[in-house]
């Protein structure tokens, strides 16, 4: 008997279809037929080997184990990120997940922090964030605090293999019932309305669907290809436009952190997993050739290469609509942002969860499709905000650098450092990725110095504020001693197998 459920198609595979697949199966239990197109002769991208604490919510929403999902993936934790030189040489602060001190009444840490320094009894920023300390002190827990009930959580992400990561995800999803495909994708037919009809596939065979899924990558064969929806190019402020990737053997400490190092015209990742490290230069063609790129990558390595670097091209920026039609791109289809903040697997987890609020039936609401845009345009706008103040605020002497600090800003930036500038405020607008404690660390690592701070910080003593911080730090600082290693908790709870 002819099914007669309507039909998804996702087009693509790697980690963007994969998910989508997985959470499609998992969540509209069988009221739609899945089918995945997608190739082994087309390699994946595979940078987003970081992520952020998001991503747990996506593993819980699956009911994966976390333990067998690191296992399966060369996978460790991540408690943030380091930014080396970026403001300057020689100068290193970290964007680590979490709290930053303790809010008090109505106003922010910061207010409190900034007075307090201004006293000269605060400490940097580093002392207040519990995350940061368990960094760089190469530990990790979960659960509940060890040595005091007052101690906040500990937020975490991952690193894995993104590869391995889509592997095991086309193995769940095909358990819930996903058709996959194997074969090249040749052309898209479009009915007369514009919509897209089927895709074209080798060996005469054609896949119809109601809805489509364009996880193709950089190709973006159906949103742009087939229905040219344009694309919005940032990279006026985003001026990076190719990468190198190589892996190298596991290097020690097991760092439970990703790095970033900026270099002339760009920065490099180092990405430490259970039995290799991932690495990667991010660089501006403007300024640096391919080889200057790969010779400073290479000669940065702290282990042996296992592999030669692979290139990507790219253009920052985004579809001018994510949803065009009967398409939804998801992915790098829908547009790249480079993987400085570890955003590119949340995007994809994030428009799965769009969408699934937003899915139609048969036809296709404009107003949905209007207001899928509107919010998948929000978000991108703000994380890219967020990317740009890395590059804007520095004082690096090298030309790229100096471009980066006297380009122009979209007004969104420019209101929030303005703001910040002032008197330390920071405001969250909506469902905005990047907490006010993220932009805090960037902000302040960066060496943005607010003028002043809420009048209310100016209510307690000076004696209690100098207590207040003094507490905080002592607190922190014991129960990051009391953590088990990083290293020592992979091996006892995930530990992979070595291919």
């Amino acid at each position: 008997m002819q099914d007669q459920r309507p039909t998804i198609v996702i087009a693509g595979g790697g980690t963007a279809g994969w998910m989508v697949a997985v959470a499609f199966a998992r969540f509209l239990e069988g009221s739609y037929r899945l089918r995945l197109v997608e190739s082994d002769e087309i390699g994946t991208v595979g940078v987003g080997e970081a992520t952020i604490p998001q991503i747990r919510l996506f593993k819980d929403a699956l009911g994966m184990d976390e333990d067998a999902l690191l296992r399966a993936t060369d996978g460790t934790f991540k408690l943030g990120i380091e930014f080396v030189d970026w403001r300057e040489p020689g100068h290193r602060y970290m964007h680590a997940f979490g709290a930053v001190g303790r809010d008090v009444g109505l106003i922010s840490f910061q207010h409190y922090w900034l007075r307090a320094r201004a006293m000269g009894v605060a400490k940097s920023l580093d002392h207040y964030a519990l995350n940061e300390l368990a960094a760089r002190r190469a530990k990790m827990r979960r659960g509940a605090a060890l040595t005091a009930r007052t101690i906040p959580d500990l937020p975490y992400a991952y690193h894995f293999d993104a590869s391995l990561f889509a592997k095991m995800l086309r193995g769940f999803a095909q358990g819930l019932g996903v058709e996959r495909e194997e074969g090249r994708i040749l052309g898209v037919e479009l009915k007369e309305t514009g919509d897209v009809a089927a895709l074209a596939l080798d060996g005469e065979r054609r896949i119809e669907g109601d809805i489509f899924i364009d996880c193709t990558g950089f190709r973006a064969v159906l949103i742009e290809q087939a229905l040219q929806t344009g694309f919005e190019d940032w990279s006026h402020w985003l001026p990076c436009d190719r990468a190198l990737a190589v892996p190298s053997a596991r290097t020690e400490p097991l760092l439970p952190y990703t790095q970033t190092f900026a270099h002339e015209a760009g920065w490099r990742w180092r990405i430490p997993l259970q039995h290799r490290t991932g690495n990667g230069i991010v660089y501006c063609s403007r300024y640096w050739s391919d080889d200057q790129a790969a010779e400073t990558l290479l000669a940065n390595l702290d282990a042996p290469a296992l592999a030669d670097p692979r290139q990507l091209r790219f253009a920052a920026g985004k579809r001018r609509q994510a949803w065009s039609r009967n398409v939804i791109a998801i992915g790098l289809a829908s547009g790249f942002l480079e993987p400085l903040e570890s955003t590119s697997i949340h995007l994809i987890q994030s428009a799965i969860s769009r969408l699934l609020q937003m899915l139609p039936g048969r036809t296709v609401s404009d107003a949905d499709r209007c207001e899928y845009n509107r919010q998948s345009d929000f978000e991108m706008e703000r994380i890219r905000d967020f990317l740009i103040l890395h590059y804007r605020l520095n004082n690096r002497p090298e030309p790229f650098w100096q471009a980066c600090r006297e380009m122009a800003l979209p007004d969104t930036l420019t209101h929030k450092l303005e703001l910040f500038a002032a008197n330390g405020r920071i405001t969250r607008e909506h469902e905005e990725l990047f907490t006010e404690v993220g932009w805090l660390q960037v902000l302040i690592g960066q060496g943005l110095e607010p003028k002043g701070y809420h009048p209310i910080a100016d209510t307690i003593e000076a004696e209690d504020l100098a207590k207040y911080m003094r507490t905080i730090e002592l607190l922190y600082a014991r129960e990051a001693d009391a953590m088990p290693g990083h290293a020592d908790f992979v091996a006892r709870h995930c530990q992979a197998v070595a291919v």
